[in-house]
This record gives structure tokens, sequence and C-alpha cells, in this order.
């Protein structure tokens, strides 16, 4: 290349900052790569119907984002630099107060009980409470049949009350934090709160960036600012942003900055921003990489000054800042078919008093004049005149709505409040729970989602991402292949600390932070330098490593004053790898610069001119720089997946170094590395040009963006010289492979969805047992849709004779219909997109249901997406999605429990997910133990409080038919308002949260035990009608005992009415005492402590005169035949539930009660071996 003509161009070069080459290409594609998903509603536009089998994230037309269209006048903000007068004067925009609180003291009342009686049950409560008030209707005390559902609408509203007044108390503390603020040619302090679009602000090191602000100048001489957005994204690494030359040199306290910034309008892509800035006559481009965002901290930079574009709400964090979606539970989902059950139940017992009543008024209508209840006819005044009778007709109706307030509590009121507090319980001892405490990254179990804990116990379906969920995503660089030559195979050695490379800084001495391991003989020859050939490809590849990455080098201080550490900051984990090698073989990057980079290589610093980047994009799969050598030539460095290198290769200049790279990159990938193809070629002064000139259109451009800007890289990334390939390991987590064999032997089937290689995907497959050698494996890898139907429907066959070879027999995963031989799928994102959204959805359902795994590779975010749906919607089967990164959120949120790992591609997924932790292996506690427990004790609790109501609606029920229909109740209006409150609730909430059916090490060592709550054997329709069976026969033992022994007798309504409560509250509780499996102090006064405090409850109520049935309880109690009564009817009740309960367990045993037996019969130093309960501090010796 003519070096005159270079020099033309270097001054072209430096004249174009970093930061318009660096902007609105890099973070727009990773937007549309990484986080498609959330920019699907952006800028308000309507909402489409997602189309998971195109290319999604990949594709134009589906990635495009407000931060890609044309911006025009009336679609734009418009921001008057330094005047937030003029700025807000056509348009108010909003201010920098935030306000995260629901309520205010005037709207608390209204808003929060409207948004309570969502649920209909509370409804349904209210209208009885309403009807009660009618004269005609009353059979309560008007305001005792208010106090139920009052009590839980107060629960519940202090409740919120209490979480708004934290969220109140968190908006006052942040509103007024104070930001220097350009007044007056001076920066003052000014709270946050009181910021406008249009200020000048300056932000110093280690402050929080108050709004979303585009940067104008930084302290740094070349304009870049570092800085961190974990309060955001949740991300660690630092992120570069960039000043525009033009407002750089400016003071803002001397010169005067004015000028126009025409920006899109607010939307809550973080990765994206699009806006034009006029300054001086000149109009510049600005991007993701010119703007910092509010929660953001400035790093590494003494101070930042800004004008500010969104504040308040209007700031992209704050436009973020919803949670998940919410999910209902699957069990309170099938539990409100059975409440409308109950509800047609409701309405036959009133339409069987309604019409009892028909008929006996009929029979009766000669003595209703003078008959007790009844009378037509009042002689009190002297002269016969008209009781208010409303006639048959009406009283029909009246009976029928007295009858509907009489019956009420079969409608379990209670039971909401009781679900919400045990989930609580629940979460709580999740959370606690040790054995989900990740210490590596500090970070506990987190419970994100109340409302769907027993979900966790009916899972059959694992979809997992696998970079970062299956492996730690740290990598380590392990081998290359430069030139065609593999330096691998066990050669490398392990640097002690004295002998890694380093350099020498100002008398210090300056080394990596974290040492590689390096092959003698490729040291040797990065060592050599360019003399040979073979050395000059060595030194090319290293330097494209050290080079075309994104990486920020920061230095950190030692106990050693002598000795620096240098800490390689970036958003991939790869690229980190990638510099720490190329460090220890001789090219350490030591400072990078908008506008270069310094890199000592061999112990000599060099300096290379960053004349453009292009970053990495998952529509490329490649990143690119081009650097500038102090000879004045110009050259590419290209990095990126193999596929899309080897398609840009120069094919002629080295075919037999290209082969032989494939052939190594193909061993690279079967020992599960993650692999870079690395390529450059040097730019003659007209491809230069050419390169230029179409960037600086393309940055300026007005519409379409992050489209021009690809497509000026991929016309500068072609004709590569392929200098080699890295391989890079990503171990896997912990615990990996007895993870998911505990979970396929538990008979949950699990899916890898990943975005590597397949054959890297399949050697972590094997190394992580999900594929075993006794696997066939069937591999879909077309390009057509008609190869796709083809390989489907062989597939579909070959499946269908396997099976049927090897019987229904099931295999050590468990999974039905895989029999002796399993198969595994393994299908790639190519084939997806001609079978998703398609009707060869139904074959691949169909195919994969005959799988035992299936391993999707290569696939895309939305493709993840769309796995889950292929099952959600074929199947009644509950799905379960982890993933740790940003493209897994879409996978998180379709599925009906998403988790999200604490990993290092920051917190996307676990802002997303409903439950959180730090490593993969703690799905088997949360699942195996946690989930069968949450399950096992929701399902009881469920079907016992219908029981509990069920019982003392019916006793009513049979007092009524003995009372000509009256609706006359022998049980106070008092027992019956606090039957739900105070004598049976606490026992159902403390067994909901403490009981154990199994130990954990039990649940543990027998992984099959979970498969109960994938066949609902704990809550399901033949035990609620088992239940209310077993109701009928306990209401009217407790009824007709006490009748047939009173009969006769001169006792009155209210002495026998105790002893119906008394005998209905026991006999509950002796009930749900047969079934508590682990007993401890907390279950004991729960349980004996209701029976006893009904007891007080009911001789206080006697107790007092002006209440019906004073003194009662004491007439009653002092007979012999009440305590025989209480004690016939709990035997009467109970035997035949305890014999049909022994009969079964003795000859139908479940997996459950064998393995109660195996416990029972566990010698005591076995037991001491378990591990820790999760309530160990209240457990007593087990019965």
């Amino acid at each position: 290349m003519d070096s005159e003509s270079v020099e033309d161009f270097y001054s072209v070069g430096s004249a174009l900052s970093s930061s318009s080459r660096r902007s609105n290409f890099s973070i727009q594609s990773k937007a549309s790569g990484r986080n498609s998903i959330r920019e699907a509603n952006f800028g308000g536009l309507e909402p489409k119907s997602v189309r998971y089998g195109s290319h999604g994230a990949n594709s134009e037309t589906n990635s495009i984002s407000m931060s890609q269209k044309e911006i025009d006048v009336e679609d734009a903000r418009l921001v008057h630099i330094n005047d937030p007068f003029l700025t807000n004067e056509r348009f108010e925009f909003s201010g920098n107060s935030i306000r995260t609180g629901k309520y205010s003291i005037l709207t608390f009342l209204p808003r929060n009980l409207f948004e309570q009686f969502h649920r209909v049950a509370y409804i349904y409560f209210l209208v009885i409470a309403v009807l009660n008030q009618l004269p005609q209707l009353a059979v309560f005390g008007r305001g005792v049949s208010i106090l139920p559902l009052a009590f839980v609408l107060l629960v519940t509203a202090v409740k919120d009350a209490y979480e708004d007044h934290r969220r109140h108390k968190s908006d006052r503390i942040e509103n007024n934090r104070l930001a220097s603020v350009l007044v007056n040619d001076q920066f003052q302090q000014k709270k946050w709160k009181n910021i406008q679009v249009g200020e000048i602000i300056k932000i110093y090191a280690n402050e929080t960036i108050p709004c979303d602000m585009v940067l104008l100048s930084t302290s740094d001489p070349t304009g870049v600012a570092y800085i961190q957005t974990i309060n955001l994204d949740g991300e660690s690494n630092l992120k570069t942003r960039y000043a525009k030359q033009e407002t750089l040199i400016k003071i803002p306290e001397k010169d005067k900055i004015t000028g126009l910034i025409k920006c899109e309008k607010p939307n809550r892509n973080i990765y994206g921003f699009q806006a034009n800035m006029e300054v001086d006559g000149k109009r510049l481009s600005l991007g993701p990489s010119n703007i910092i965002l509010r929660g953001c901290e400035l790093k590494n930079t003494a101070w930042a000054v800004g004008v500010a574009v969104y504040a308040g709400r209007e700031t992209k964090a704050i436009l973020n800042s919803s949670g998940a979606p919410s999910k209902r539970s699957r069990l309170e989902t099938h539990m409100n078919l059975e409440i409308i059950f109950l509800s047609l139940f409701l309405i036959a017992l009133c339409t069987v008093v309604s019409v009892c009543t028909t008929v006996w008024l009929r029979r009766h209508r000669d003595e209703l004049d003078y008959m007790p209840f009844y009378r037509r006819k009042n002689f009190s005044k002297g002269e016969e005149e008209n009781y208010n009778y409303s006639g048959w007709g009406l009283e029909i109706c009246f009976t029928f709505l007295m009858s509907v307030i009489v019956f009420q509590v079969m409608i379990p009121i209670s039971l909401y409040i009781s679900m919400e507090l045990v989930r609580v319980g629940q979460a709580y001892f999740m959370i606690r729970d040790t054995q989900m405490y990740d210490e590596s990254s500090n970070s506990r179990f987190q419970c994100r989602a109340l409302n769907i804990n027993e979900d966790l116990g009916q899972i059959k379906y694992v979809f997992s991402d696998k970079t970062g969920t299956l492996t730690e995503n740290k990598m380590e660089f392990q081998c290359a292949s430069i030139w065609g030559v593999d330096y691998s195979g066990g050669k490398a050695i392990s640097l002690d600390q004295k002998d890694g490379y380093f350099v020498k800084v100002d008398g210090s001495v300056l080394r990596p932070k974290i040492k590689v391991k390096t092959v003698p003989d490729l040291l040797q020859l990065a060592r050599n330098g360019k003399e040979t050939e073979e050395g000059s490809h060595v030194h090319n590849f290293f330097l494209a490593l050290a080079a075309c990455n994104t990486i920020v080098p920061l230095i950190v201080d030692t106990p050693d004053p002598t000795v620096k550490l240098i800490d390689y900051q970036g958003e991939s984990p790869d690229e980190q790898a990638l510099v720490y090698a190329a460090a220890s073989y001789g090219f350490m990057l030591i400072e990078r610069t908008s506008g270069h980079v310094m890199i000592d290589i061999q112990g000599e610093r060099q300096r290379f001119d960053v004349l453009g980047l292009h970053e990495f994009d998952s529509d490329r799969k490649r990143m690119s720089v081009i650097l500038g050598f102090s000879d004045k030539s110009v050259k590419v460095f290209v990095k990126g997946a193999d596929t899309s290198m080897f398609s840009v290769a120069d094919r002629s200049m080295n075919k037999n170094v290209i082969c032989t790279t494939e052939a190594n990159l193909y061993s690279y990938s079967s020992l599960g590395l993650r692999t870079l193809v690395v390529g450059m070629r040097e730019l003659s002064t007209s491809e230069f040009k050419e390169w230029h000139s179409a960037f600086e259109i393309a940055s300026t451009a007005l519409m379409g963006r992050a489209s021009l800007l690809r497509k000026v890289a991929s016309n500068i990334e072609k004709n590569l010289c392929i200098l080699g390939a890295s391989g890079i390991e990503d171990k896997l987590q912990q615990g990996v492979p007895e993870a998911i064999e505990s979970l396929r032997t538990a008979g949950i089937k699990v899916w890898v969805l990943t975005g590597d290689k397949q054959e890297t995907a399949i050697s972590i497959g094997y190394s992580s047992r999900l594929l075993t050698s006794k696997m066939t494996q069937i591999i879909i890898n077309r390009k057509s849709k008609e190869s796709c139907r083809k390989s489907l429907e062989d597939a579909i066959i070959m499946s269908k004779k396997l099976t049927t070879i090897s019987g229904t027999t099931n295999d050590t995963g468990g999974m039905s219909g895989a029999g002796l031989t399993p198969i595994a799928l393994i299908i790639d994102g190519s084939s997806l997109v001609y079978i998703l959204d398609s009707e060869l959805e139904e074959s691949l359902f169909q195919l994969a249901c005959n799988c035992s795994v299936v391993l999707c590779c290569r696939v895309a975010p939305l493709q993840k997406a769309g796995i889950v749906a292929l099952i959600k919607k074929r199947t009644s089967d509950m799905t379960l999605a982890i993933g740790d990164g940003a493209n897994d959120v879409s996978m998180i949120q379709m599925a009906d429990v998403g988790v999200g790992i604490s990993g290092q591609e920051g917190r996307q997924a676990v802002m997303a997910s409903d439950f959180a932790m730090g490593q993969f292996r703690f799905l088997v506690p949360l699942l195996l133990v946690h989930g069968h427990w949450n399950y096992q004790r929701m399902g009881y609790m469920i079907l016992y409080n219908f029981y509990r109501n069920a019982v003392f609606v019916l006793v009513l029920f049979w007092y009524v038919l003995f009372t000509c229909f009256t609706l006359t109740t022998a049980i106070t209006e008092w027992s019956s308002v606090l039957y739900s409150i105070i004598y049976t609730s606490l026992p159902t909430i403390v067994v909901g949260i403490l009981d154990k059916d199994l130990s954990r090490r039990t649940l543990l060592k027998y992984p099959h035990l979970y498969s109960a709550g994938q066949r609902h054997e704990c809550y399901n329709k033949k035990l609620f009608w088992i239940t209310m069976i077993d109701t009928f026969w306990q209401s009217a033992v407790a009824f007709f005992i006490p009748l047939l022994s009173y009969w006769g007798s001169t006792v009155d309504a209210s002495s026998i009415g105790d002893l119906w409560t008394l005998a209905v509250v026991i006999l509950v509780n002796l009930h749900l005492a047969m079934d508590v499996m682990r007993w401890n102090w907390l279950t004991h006064a729960a349980i004996w402590g209701s029976i006893i405090a009904t007891f007080i409850c009911v001789i206080v109520i006697d107790s007092l005169p002006f209440l019906v049935g004073y003194w009662a309880i004491f007439e009653i109690a002092k007979t012999g035949l009440f305590w025989l009564c209480l004690l016939a009817i709990i035997v009467a009740a109970l035997i035949p539930r305890f014999v049909v309960k022994f009969l079964y367990q003795l000859y139908v045993p479940s997996d459950a009660h064998i393995a109660r037996e195996i416990e029972k019969y566990r010698t005591q130093t076995e037991s001491g071996a378990v591990g820790r309960e999760m309530n160990s501090f209240l457990d007593a010796p087990r019965r």
C-alpha cells in the first residue's frame, strides 16, 4: 500500500472519532440478538404474534426496533442542550422524580379493594354479607356476617400497605439524592427529582447516573468513560462509553455549549439508542455507546459531563423495572374446578331446602295463622291483624337466599389466605436451605414468585441452556491451531507466578491477573518473533487475539508495591480468556482508548491506531478491528464462529491450511471445547477509502442504520486469510452429571437448548451424562423444509421400531416408551427454522415424545421459547426452563416455571425468573425435596379445607331438615364465624409449612418418588370424591349421635349446638392429626391448642348474658352423656377412615408408603446421618 496515500487516510481516520466508529452498530446488533424478545412492543408498537420458527433475533424484520427506524420531527424528542426551558416549552417532558409506590393516601382504599375483589370468591362473600343485611334474610347478626370477609380484606390490605410504605420510603431516598447540575455557568448541587431534560450534569467517579444522559466530555483526553451496569442488567464488567470529539474539547463552565439533540421517544431497549446531535453547524450521529443510563455507576473515570435526554419514569431503567409476568399455580387452577362443583353442591343443598319448604308450607297452609315462626295473625294489640307474611311463593325465594347465607362456608374463604401464608413459610425454608447456597457467588436461593411453589413438585420437562447453566462460563484457553499446526495434545505446562510473562512499567512489575497454561513449542515461536514464516503467522494470530476485542485493561494493586496485576474487564468471558492467553504468550494488552491500543509484544511496547471496530453480532457471528501500523500499513483482523469465518475466507490462498484447521476444529469440538476462528487481510488504499466513505454514510443514516453498518462490516470482512483457531474450555459446573442423572431417574425429561455448534453440544452431553453410549442418536441437520420433512418421517419410523423392539420397559432415565434402547434427538437451529410454526411441528413433537433426550444446538433465543411452546401447547405436563443469560429470558418466561442462574452473564435471566439460584445442581434439592414437599402439603391442605368446611355445612344442613326448614341454627353465629378463623385455621397452616411425608435423605436417595407429583397423586378428582364421601359420613355421625342421644330430652338448641360445635372441631383436628407425618412442638401446639381454644371461646360466648345460649355449655357439660357423645362421635367417624387407610397401605401401598416403612425401620445410626432437615430445630422423635 502506498505510504503517502495511507498517510492521507490516516488523517481522515484520526478525524473519524472512535465513538463514531464504534457507535450505532455493536450494541444495536446485540439488541437484535441477545434481547430481541424484550423489544417486541417497544415504543408503544402494536404487539404482533411471535414466529418462533423464523430466525427470530437474526432477522432484520423481526429485530428492527425503535432504535433502527427513521426519526422525523413528529416522532422525535428535541432536546436543546443546556436550555431546559426551551426543551420543555413545546412538550412537557417527565421530571426526574420517580414513584414506584402503587397507592396514595386517597387512592389506597378504593384501589386496594378493587384489586382484591378480582377474586371471584370475595365477590361471593360480599354478596352473602349484603343479603344478610336485609331484614327478611337476616340469619346472623349484621356485623357478624361481615366479619370473615372484613378480616381477610384487612389482613391483605395491611400487607399491601406495608409493602407500599417501603416503596414510598425508597422513592424518597432516591429522589432526594444530589447531583451537580450546570446552573448559570457553574455546577451546583441539585436534588435528583428537580433535574430536567436538557440540563447539563457532571458525574464524578463512583457516583450513580441520575438520568439517561448523552455524554459530552470526560476526564479522559480521548473521551472514554467506564461505567458499571450492575444496577441495570446485573453485569459487573465495565463497559466503555464515548463522548464526541466535537464536544469533548468544550468546558461547560467556560464555553457556552449549545446545540440540538433529536432522539427517539422513550423506550425499554437498554441496548439501543439512536439520535443525531447538531453542534456548531455539524450534525453528528449518536448511538448506544454515547449514552449512559440511569442507575449505572461511573468507574475508573474522574468525571463525566452529559446532557439529560430522558428523566424519571421515561428513563430506560424505570421502563424496564416491571417484574416477570405473573403465573398461576396449576394446582390452584384445578382447585377452581372443585370450587365450582362445591358451588353447585351448595346450590343443590339450598334447592333441597327450598323444595322441602314448599312442600311443608303447602301441607301446613291452614296452620300458618297460629304456628310459631309462620303465624300470619297478630293478636298482640287486642284486635286481629295480618302479620308481615309475604306468601309462600316469596317465602320460598327467601328460604333459598337464607340457605345460601347459612351454608356460605361451603366455599372456604380462609383457604386463600391460608395458601398465601403457607407459601410464604415454604419460601422461607427454601431460602434458608444451606444445600442451595452457592459459596462461590455468595448467593442464596431466591423465591421471586410465591404463587407457584407447589408447581415445583409436578415438573415433567426441564429445558436448560448450556453455557453458564450446565457449565461454569469461566473460560480457559486450552489449545490453538495456527496455520494448520495443532498446538495441543497434552503438552501444556502450568507456569508459576515467577515464570509467567510480565513487563516492567515505571519500575513496577506488571503481570496478568490470571495465569494460563502455555505450550512450550508455541511459546518459543511467539518469542522468536516474525523471523520465520511460521513465527509471522503466530505473531499475527496472537496480535489478533490481543487487539480484536472490546476488553478494558485495568491495573490492580497488590500487597507488594513493586508488583501490579492487569485485570481484563469485558462483557464476554471468551474474550477475556483469549486476551489472557495472548498475554501469557507475550502479547499483553496494556492500554485501550477510543483511538488506539497499546500492546506489549515480547517486551517491546507498540501502539496501533484503531481505525475501525465492528463488534460481534448474532447475524454476522464475527467481529473485526481495523488497525493502523507504524509502517503506515492497514490491516483488518477478524474472529468469529467457524461457519461465518470460512464463508468469507479466501480459499484460493491457503486451501490446505483451511482444510487442516477445519479438521482441528472438529477434534476440539469433540472434546467439548468452544472454538473461534481468526483471520486477517491487508487493506489497499482503495479498499480503505471505500470502507471509510461507506461507514460515514451508514453511521449518519436516519433509517436502518444497524442494517447499513452490518453491510459495511460484511463488505470489509471478506477474502480473509485464515490464521488459525482457538479452543477454550468451559468446564462443567460441580455436580451437573449427578444432577442430570437424578432428574432423569425422577422421570423428568431434560432437554438442552444451546447456541453452540453440534460437536461441542454432543461432547458436553456425554460429559454431563445427558447422552450415554447406549443411546441411539437421531441427528437432524437440514437446510430445507422438504429435507426436514423427510428426516422427521424417517426418524419417527426408526424410533417406533426401536421402542417396539425394546418393549415398554423404562430405562434408568425413567422415560416411558424409551425402553432398553433409549433415543437421543439432536437437532440444529437451521432445521428448526423450517419446522417451528409449520405443519412439521406435530412431527417433531411425536418424535420428541419417543426420545429420552433432546439436544438442540445453534438455536436462537426465540427458537428456545418456541421449543418450550411446542410442549406446552400439546401436553398438560409442567415445564421448567433454566438459564443464565439474556438470551434465555424468552425461554424462562414461556415455561410454567422459570429458574435463573446467577452466573457470569449478568442478571437478566434472574430478573425474569420465578426462582433464582447459583448452580444447576441445586435443581435436585429444589425439585426432588422442596418441590415434593410443597406439592404434597398444598394438595393435602386444599382437600382438607374442602372437607373441614363441608363437614360443618352438612351438620347445619341436617339440623335444617329437623326444624321445619326454618333455617334456624343451633350453633351460635359467633361460633359459625370463628370456625374458619380461630377454631380450625392455624393447624392447617402449620402442617402446610412444616409437615414432611418423607425425609430429605429418602427423597434424594430414591428420585423416582418425585413422580408422585407428575401423576397428581396428592390432588386429583378421585381423592376429591373420596374426601366428599368421607365428609358425608363424618357429618352424619357428628349430627345424629347427639340428636339420637338427646331425643326426647329437654335439652335446648343452644346446648346441643355447643356439643355439635365442639364435636366438629375435635373431629376435624383429629382427622388432621391422623395424617401428620412429622410431629414437632409447633404441630402439637397448633392442633391441641386449637381444640383448647375452641372450648375457651365457647365458654366465653356462653358466659355473655346478652348473647343467645347464655350458660348453655355449663348446663350440658355437667352430664356424662355429653362427654360420652364426644367420644362416640370421634370413634364412629374416624374408624372407617382409619381402617381404609390401613388396608390401602397394606395391600396397595404407594411408593411413598414403602419409603416411609424403610424410614421407620432404619437404624438410629443411619437416621443420624440424614442431612439437615428443613426445620431441624423443630423436629421431635419421629413416630
